[in-house]
């Protein structure tokens, strides 16, 4: 169906379906012709590849990846979509609808099942309340993929995309990049959706490392990160001690065996730098 992108007829099936858009859900459908034809193209959707998406809507971006790619998997919560996606998708046979959450499916064994003898990535379009969680549960998950690639709140790319050591990086940035190399793809404007959310958009892949670029007792390394950026304003040492439930002359020797500064910030440590502070918590090197 070649005019999804018109608004007259998203309008239209919409009526038919007697289907209204759910806040709670975080459902805007994307109206911009230009923008789903190239995220496909770069979300790596091919011949010999199988893509799983992640909120599919009315089928907009699915109906592109289907174009691309040998088979589509799309993960749909909403089940009032179901017969709208029957319709929008009826002349695809390489596309199944599952309707699920996708932070409660097995997602290793939904690739077995479905993308045997594929290579697989994933491409979505996700509601920006379960961006940061769908995210982690894809890498966290070590699902079987070459990259993926998703459409979130501009912030939240800036986010994931600055470098590790810079002072926009945050805890979530430290976590994708121990999983995967991300980088922004481009920029989508809150007008490219019906209806319009009240932020801008980006697109980013996450390009999935083989092994992660650290060795590290990994649950000591998470927990690290996670208390280390709990009060980013103030220096490690104190978020730490508040994070790690420590006394401060506990953490200050912990970072001197680490070779880091007390005063230093969480916003301004390497990969490295975390990953020698979780290596002397855990007693030594793995």
């Amino acid at each position: 169906m070649n005019r999804l992108s018109d608004i007259g007829t998203i309008r239209d099936i919409l009526s038919r379906h007697g289907f209204t858009f759910s806040k709670a859900l975080g459902q805007n459908f994307l109206v911009n012709p230009s923008v789903c034809p190239r995220m496909a193209a770069l979300s790596g959707a091919a011949e010999g590849v199988g893509v799983l998406e992640i909120g599919p809507g009315i089928g907009v971006l699915t109906n592109e990846l289907c174009q691309r790619a040998d088979k589509v998997v799309a993960v749909e919560l909403d089940k009032r979509l179901l017969p709208v996606l029957s319709e929008t998708l009826a002349e695809y046979d390489n596309c199944k609808v599952v309707n699920a959450d996708v932070l409660e499916l097995n997602l290793n064994q939904l690739i077995a099942e479905e993308f045997s003898g594929l290579d697989v990535v994933v491409c979505a379009n996700l509601p920006y309340y379960i961006t940061s969680p769908v995210i982690m549960k894809l890498l966290e998950d070590r699902i079987p993929v070459k990259a993926i690639t998703v459409m979130v709140q501009k912030e939240a790319a800036q986010r994931i995309c600055a470098p590790v050591g810079s002072r926009e990086s945050g805890a979530v940035t430290v976590s994708v990049n121990y999983y995967a190399v991300p980088e922004l793809l481009f920029h989508v404007s809150a007008g490219s959706f019906m209806p319009a959310p009240k932020v801008d958009s980006a697109v980013i892949r996450l390009n999935v490392r083989s092994q992660p670029p650290v060795q590290v007792e990994e649950a000591q390394f998470f927990r690290v990160v996670k208390a280390a950026f709990s009060q980013r304003r103030k220096v490690i040492a104190n978020s730490l001690s508040a994070g790690l439930g420590m006394d401060k002359a506990a953490v200050s020797e912990l970072l001197d065996r680490a070779e880091i500064p007390a005063n230093a910030r969480a916003e301004k440590l390497s990969l490295d730098d975390f990953a020698a502070i979780a290596n002397e918590l855990a007693g030594g090197a793995p």
